[in-house]
């Protein structure tokens, strides 16, 4: 059964209340913060409506993360068997984003491979959810971005970048994003 909207906005917002790690560094925390990441990371799908002939191939989600990647086996376990919106999620791991990768979604790491920069610069326009981590420099940073904020995983929303893309963000997933 799929879930409705205020249904995913409770799901997303429980989610983010009752695993939102600390991050005080120890190794099991680190693993919470993760977690949370790669769950949210899926989640973030259910409340972004993407243009007609950007929805994807086959009634799948693609799901694509570059750089070094910080889930590990943890982002495999949060999307198994996961759909949004009646499509099921493909994980995709690329070494770089070039132009025209097939995701709707890309979660950009730093990596010695390719500059976080560059990679968001190759999708710009596109309609793809950019999502970064905790990046100081605006240029480094996604259409949702990863924060600590009280010792929890928050995520901040630039709303405008994601309307040049063709992507509208839901006003539900823009009241929980914390301001830059």
């Amino acid at each position: 059964m799929q879930a409705r909207g205020s249904d995913r906005l409770r799901l997303l917002a429980a989610g983010l209340a009752a695993g939102l790690a600390t991050a005080s560094g120890t190794w099991a925390e680190g693993t919470l913060e993760a977690a949370v990441k790669a769950t949210d990371l899926y989640k973030f799908a259910a409340f972004v409506a993407w243009p007609a002939a950007a929805a994807g191939a086959g009634g799948t989600l693609q799901l694509c993360l570059a750089g070094d990647d910080p889930f590990g086996a943890l982002i495999d376990q949060a999307v198994r068997g996961q759909q949004v919106g009646g499509r099921a999620i493909v994980l995709v791991r690329l070494d770089r984003v070039d132009r025209g990768v097939p995701c709707q979604i890309l979660f950009v790491a730093p990596s010695r491979r390719q500059a976080v920069a560059e990679a968001l610069d190759q999708v710009r326009g596109a309609p793809v959810l950019t999502v970064t981590d905790a990046a100081d420099d605006p240029a480094h940073r996604g259409m949702i971005d990863f924060v600590l904020r009280d010792n929890r995983v928050r995520f901040r929303i630039d709303p405008h970048e994601a309307a040049q893309s063709g992507l509208s963000i839901s006003s539900k997933l823009l009241s929980l994003a914390v301001k830059p």
